[in-house]
């Protein structure tokens, strides 16, 4: 019995030369709609690499100095002494368990857990004054990756894959690189196409997650499995045409399309061993320690995706809450100190080599990195324990690479870290400057939807010229 009743042999013979110049113009148009629009004015970044740290890492235990807190250690946080915050009531005021240290030229003041980091400190620009509007981790993360505290909008990626599209053939436009541990909190919503076509949301690789099922069986030929393909853009092509308007399935065909093409091109790509033996050295894939070794692996699949032509690649560096706090991710709540002894030799090293060997090779010049986490922490220690609770009212993110004024901080909390107060920041002032990097203007980047522009700034945002080189 014949599967396509209205589709005879003689018929798809007769319309076989028409089909393919149908399909080469269908490639041809698809190709023009996945590559993006013209940048509003000319870009200092062509790829952004986004380091995600889940948890809410600790600003005056990581990258801000607080001389105030060693000083009135033990002391009441003035003005909020009976403070209750995310869980419960807080103590006393609390030093970072280690010294802060001078690095680089500038003699800018950083926690001695991140001494590989410390190498890179004259070419990165703190924003020290980020407040959020939540204090949970779940919207928090959505709230930073996306520019909006609920599930359901496009993260920064898709709409940098929307603005810009692809730069290769053979390799998505997006990539997120979860964690061994796990997906951060709220996962797979954190790099979603929200509304946008379905094409642009991420694709889900891992140096611990090798793509299945990419060889061809020694059963199929190559000559029977190209004349399938073939028979098979035929017919999508051709049933995609009678419903224009189902962008899931345009995506739909377009990601076999390009898990087909990947089936050369992702072996290679996650190929770690042909890496020499000093960039193994280089991040510490030889750690003896399993989480540090993993994330190192996932550090230098991201920087072979970069220089292979990604557009945007998400790195995460932990996961989601665990039932022990501190445990997977950095949300120290009662164990700071061997919860951050746990979790900054795992992102040190890793980290700042991918930083070195971008820089080495000349990747850095039109790359824009980011590191990220959803809020700060209390300056206090909870009630009864060692550690730190939630503070959605300051903390800590910065970016480094092309266009980035080196050296710099933008922004401070006050003397304890509790609050910002100079230059008070948000998620949306930060990526008015991610997107004017990549030659993008935050009011002019929307869709229409739900009767409404939106935007990746909603309704608010403003360019930080002082960390413009």
């Amino acid at each position: 019995m014949n599967p396509f009743p209205d589709f005879s042999r003689r018929r798809f013979l007769g319309n076989v030369t028409t089909g393919l110049v149908g399909i080469s113009l269908q490639q041809l148009l698809a190709k023009e709609s996945v590559t993006g629009s013209a940048p509003h004015f000319p870009a200092k970044a062509k790829r952004v690499l986004q380091i995600f740290c889940p948890g809410a890492a600790s600003h005056m235990d990581l990258w801000e100095h607080k001389p105030m807190l060693e000083k009135m250690h033990g002391q009441p946080l003035p003005g909020e002494e009976n403070m209750v915050s995310f869980q419960g009531k807080n103590g006393p005021l609390m030093k970072s368990p280690w010294p802060f240290v001078p690095a680089g030229q500038s003699g800018k003041m950083i926690s001695s857990m991140l001494p590989y980091m410390a190498q890179h400190i004259d070419d990165i620009a703190f924003f020290h004054g980020m407040h959020s509007k939540t204090n949970t981790h779940g919207p928090g993360c959505v709230f930073v990756n996306t520019g909006h505290p609920t599930e359901g909008f496009p993260s920064a990626g898709a709409w940098t894959s929307y603005a810009l599209g692809s730069m290769t053939d053979n390799l998505p436009t997006y990539v997120a690189i979860p964690d061994i541990r796990g997906e951060p909190p709220n996962g797979k919503a954190n790099w979603s196409n929200g509304f946008l076509p379905a094409r642009h949301q991420a694709i889900v690789m891992a140096a611990h997650q090798p793509i299945r099922n990419l060889s061809t069986p020694n059963s199929v030929s190559e000559s029977e499995e190209k004349t399938t393909r073939d028979l098979l853009g035929f017919l999508n092509q051709r049933h995609a045409g009678k419903r224009p308007a189902e962008t899931e399935l345009q995506a739909r065909m377009s990601a076999y399309e390009l898990a087909a093409r990947m089936q050369l091109s992702a072996p290679e790509v996650s190929d770690f061993k042909s890496e020499p033996q000093h960039i193994h050295k280089l991040y510490g894939t030889d750690s003896s320690n399993s989480l540090k070794s993993a994330y190192a692996e996932n550090c230098i699949l991201a920087r072979r995706l970069l220089e292979r032509g990604v557009r945007y690649v998400n790195l995460y560096c932990s996961s989601r809450a665990s039932g022990v706090d501190g445990l997977l991710n950095w949300d120290a709540h009662k164990t700071l100190k061997p919860d951050y002894e746990r979790h900054c030799p795992v992102f040190d090293q890793p980290t700042a080599a991918l930083l070195t060997d971008l820089k080495q090779r000349g990747l850095m010049e039109d790359t824009l990195i980011l590191w990220t986490t959803e809020f700060g922490r209390m300056p206090t220690r909870q009630d009864g324990t060692a550690g730190r609770d939630h503070n959605p009212d300051g903390f800590t993110l910065w970016m480094m690479g092309a266009g980035v004024k080196g050296g710099t901080s933008y922004g401070a909390t006050d003397d304890f870290g509790r609050r910002a107060e100079q230059n008070p920041t948000t998620i949306w002032e930060f990526y008015s400057t991610v997107l004017h990097l990549l030659g993008l203007d935050y009011n002019q980047l929307s869709w229409y939807h739900n009767g409404l522009d939106r935007r990746l700034t909603d309704v608010h945002g403003h360019l930080i010229r002082e960390i413009l080189a």
